[in-house]
């Protein structure tokens, strides 16, 4: 398969973006095709177990709603799977921001305290949360005109 990464993505983490393939066993995506929307391939790796579901969460090209109540573009909830689970997603070309957390008690809700993650989680770009959440330019990505596909890390902190 051929691999294309975007210079400004490899910068910040070796996110990758692979041409659009025709999909076998993909998921249903979110959205519906047509009207110039094109097919976002989404890959949450490195979960520990099949516990759960994983939820893919799709931010607009807009800092002031990345991680916002209420201002995400669009979600999917898929089971999990170990150690990669899948999502599809139906988008403009254009810029995006994208968060993934591993609901592995399934009570859809993101599972923390003031001193521990309880869940794992990532970000588009793999972007670094050493020092709290990743800003909306670390997480920005492009979707081109082709479409494409992302993978994004699970990260763990017990």
């Amino acid at each position: 398969m051929l691999r294309i990464v975007l210079p400004a993505l490899a910068l910040l983490g070796g996110a990758t973006l692979l041409p659009t393939a025709p999909a076998t066993a993909a998921p249903a995506c979110v959205g519906t095709p047509g009207g110039g929307k094109v097919k976002l391939e989404v890959a949450a790796t490195n979960l520990r177990n099949a516990n759960g579901e994983v939820a893919f969460t799709v931010y607009p090209d807009d800092s002031s709603r990345f991680l916002k109540g209420g201002s995400k573009l669009a979600r999917a909830r898929v089971k999990a799977a170990a150690p990669t689970t899948r999502a599809c997603f139906w988008l403009a070309p254009g810029h995006y921001a994208l968060a993934t957390y591993h609901d592995e008690n399934g009570d859809r809700k993101f599972n923390r305290t003031a001193f521990t993650i309880k869940e794992g989680f990532g970000f588009s770009n793999d972007a670094p949360t050493t020092l709290g959440l990743p800003s909306f330019q670390a997480t920005r990505f492009p979707v081109p005109a082709g479409g494409g596909s992302i993978a994004i890390r699970t990260r763990y902190s017990r």
